[in-house]
């Protein structure tokens, strides 16, 4: 193999980017995207990559994902390129060829960079960065996160290394993870803008409002980014309305929660969602790694700080968001709704923020005990009058829908999942999230997980609806 530079591989490029936006909710940030008929290419570190046009929602030029997320969507959190330098190209391809990563050749890469000469040292980092590149574009996160890890041992001082780990660990919502590559980066760059910018996100995950606001202030004064300006303002926003709330804790949530809500309000609450946390984790074969935020307002502050449509009930953008105005106890009907937007943290983490909103609202009403008897003969009638929508086009923000558009959107969603574990029970849901979390599209996942595309899973539901409700 030809001698390969690698000069500038601890520099990091700030070069402004587009995202693509795929039909299941999920965005990747990458730059000189490019469009043909059948296929959507764009530049990574690791080389050239490209999707099936057929997945692509749309692109938006030199714009940054919204500051505003639901529980379909991950918070717009990209990492900082690495300046690989010549050579780099040539690498990743012996790196990563027909479609797996050569280890044999990662392994003689590290054998020579323990003799300690800085070009060896290069280039095993760049060599464990396209490695972990590979893995990242196709969801296995943890995988890439342990190829950063390999890097980190021989160039420990590399900043976008530390930083490419850090996005990681914010990506599974491993806020407190996250913290410490970042710490490390601050450390060696104390000036650093993207060190603040994603230090920012930890906190606010983490909801440490008050660290993150200053974080991004910080951020914003090394260096203007509307991405930061757009977060930072939501930020403020959520800190000022909570500056006067009561707050509690127990080993899995933070609630705060306005002065007009009674504490045994609270309290009960945090009981009601420590019991659906141990039943989630049942059903979902999944545990989240950090404490989840719950928020408790008044109805026009909560109005106020969502700007939910009127229909919405609650909110789940990361933090679980309730009206409780007037309640002195928790009632059926809030149960329901704290087990439904609980299902949503779990579903958002465990996929990674990849679920389509048709799944995430199909399973989040079926963890709260809603069942199709009631719209079943409507859904059917729909269905056979090729009238209902599909789900690849619900795969998306339901946010601007109209009230009937948005009933019947989460009754076909439930009525699809109930349908799943009717047929094969909750495993079968377990293995479609986890399948979201890593393959290229919703439908892909379904097929691999349950043998079956989106027609099939329509007729299934179709199906279903009849032979149980529909006399």
């Amino acid at each position: 193999m030809a001698p390969i530079a690698f000069i500038g591989l601890l520099a990091v490029s700030s070069a402004a980017a587009d995202t693509i936006v795929l039909k299941n909710g999920r965005h990747i940030i990458a730059s000189n995207v490019t469009e043909t008929a059948d296929r959507v290419s764009y530049e990574t570190p690791a080389g050239t990559l490209s999707l099936p046009r057929s997945i692509v929602d749309r692109i938006v030029r030199n714009d940054l994902s919204p500051s505003g997320f639901g529980p379909s969507e991950a918070p717009p959190i990209s990492a900082p390129r690495l300046d690989v330098g010549e050579g780099y190209a040539e690498l990743a391809e012996h790196v990563v060829r027909s479609g797996a990563i050569d280890t044999a050749l990662l392994a003689t890469l590290e054998g020579e960079a323990r003799g300690g000469s800085a070009e060896a040292i290069a280039k095993v980092a760049a060599a464990h960065h396209a490695a972990a590149q590979f893995l990242a574009a196709k969801g296995q996160l943890d995988a890439a996160a342990n190829q950063y890890k390999r890097a980190l041992i021989f160039a420990p001082d590399s900043v976008p290394l530390l930083l490419n780990l850090a996005v990681l660990d914010l990506r599974q919502s491993q806020y407190t993870a996250a913290l410490d590559p970042l710490a490390r980066a601050r450390r060696l760059e104390p000036d650093s803008a993207d060190v603040a910018k994603l230090m920012g996100w930890a906190y606010s995950g983490a909801n440490k409002l008050d660290l993150a606001v200053e974080e991004w202030n910080r951020a914003l004064k090394l260096r203007p980014d509307a991405e930061v300006t757009s977060a930072l303002a939501k930020a403020k926003q959520d800190r000022d309305e909570e500056a006067s709330y009561r707050e509690g804790e127990t080993a899995h949530f933070s609630v705060k929660y306005s002065g007009a809500a009674a504490p045994d309000l609270a309290r009960g609450i945090l009981r009601a969602l420590e019991d659906d946390y141990r039943d989630l984790q049942s059903q979902l074969d999944f545990s989240p790694p950090e404490p989840i935020g719950v928020i408790l307002y008044t109805n026009q502050a909560f109005a106020d700080i969502t700007r939910a449509p009127g229909w919405a009930g609650a909110l789940n953008d990361g933090r679980i968001r309730v009206p409780v105005q007037g309640l002195a106890a928790v009632t059926g009907e809030l149960s329901h709704v704290l087990k439904h937007e609980l299902t949503h943290s779990f579903i958002t983490q465990k996929t990674h923020g990849r679920c389509p909103t048709w799944l995430q609202e199909g399973v989040a009403q079926f963890m709260e005990g809603r069942r199709s008897r009631d719209s079943a003969a409507a859904l059917v009638d729909a269905y056979e009058h090729n009238s209902a929508p599909s789900f690849g086009q619900m795969e998306g923000s339901w946010m601007g829908l109209s009230g009937d558009s948005a009933a019947f959107s989460y009754a076909w969603s439930l009525a699809a999942v109930e349908a799943i574990v009717y047929t094969g029970g909750m495993s079968d849901i377990s293995r479609l999230l986890d399948h979201v979390a890593t393959d290229s599209s919703t439908e892909a996942a379904l097929i691999a997980s349950l043998r079956m595309d989106y027609a099939e899973l329509a007729h299934q539901t179709s199906a279903y609806l009849r032979r149980n409700y529909v006399r």
